[in-house]
């Protein structure tokens, strides 16, 4: 028994010395040579020099002279995530005055399956709010942002098909005609309304977010109390959702003049 409890240990030391290694490469320190790698961890250098040299050969580090770099492999690992991280960056500013133009929190969502989850919020300032939170989960078919997902993503109809429509208020559609319909309006308009869906006092409006190849990378939108926001106020609020949204896909590198 303490044997194995010594060898599942041993892996995670050694992630804990690669770690502190990587933790020595900074912006204002981007090179350092290997003493300064001894240093800076205190590793002993023996066992500092053979896993920088491990790591030079497995891509996590590059060597030049003396000096080492992360690795072009690394980097090359770590370049989905950093995509994704772009794409908040650029459109969490976007977020931000659309909650303060319409006092009402801004989100964007991307989807996965027959979900939406929200990867960026504004929240609204007013006391009386719905939260919404960075990694909420949440079904396409109930609510604005999964009607838009539906209307320009085909994959999303795949990814809905053969699941139950889950009825989780009485406005929740349950049917895919319903659906349909939902849908064939939301691409009419640009943007789509919805009230009460996923819950009853919760309403929610939606436009397209397009990338630089024109396909759709997300859904930016509004999420309010029904109590403060009603279908009287869509008229005035889906064109500002819809302006927002085209500037999102503009920050994305997406310039279709028809969207």
């Amino acid at each position: 028994m303490e044997a194995k409890k010594a060898s599942a240990a041993a892996p995670i030391l050694v992630l804990q010395k690669v770690v502190q290694i990587l933790d020595c490469f900074t912006v204002e320190d981007p090179e350092p040579t290997l003493q300064q790698l001894i240093k800076k961890t205190r590793l002993p250098s023996s066992t500092c020099q053979r896993l920088v040299q491990n790591m030079v050969r497995e891509g996590f580090l590059d060597r030049e002279d003396d000096r080492y770099r992360i690795g072009i492999g690394l980097v090359r690992w770590a370049t989905p995530g950093t995509v994704g991280l772009d794409v908040v960056r650029l459109i969490k500013p976007i977020l931000q005055r659309l909650r303060d133009e319409t006092g009402e929190s801004a989100c964007l969502y991307t989807r996965d399956g027959a979900f939406r989850t929200v990867v960026a919020v504004a929240e609204t300032r007013h006391v009386v709010m719905r939260p919404f939170m960075v990694g909420q989960v949440m079904p396409i078919h109930a609510g604005a942002p999964g009607k838009i997902f539906l209307a320009y993503d085909p994959e999303a109809w795949d990814a809905l098909r053969d699941l139950p429509l889950t009825k989780f208020a009485p406005s929740t559609p349950d049917k895919l005609e319903i659906l349909e319909r939902q849908v064939e309006t939301a691409r009419e308009q640009g943007f789509y309304a919805a009230f009460g869906e996923r819950h009853e006092d919760v309403g929610s409006i939606s436009a397209p977010v397009f990338g630089h190849m024109g396909a759709l990378t997300g859904v930016l939108g509004l999420g309010f109390p029904t109590q403060r926001v009603g279908p009287n106020d869509v008229e005035r609020l889906g064109p500002i959702i819809a302006r927002y949204a085209v500037e999102a896909s503009n920050a994305l590198g997406y310039s279709n003049p028809d969207i």
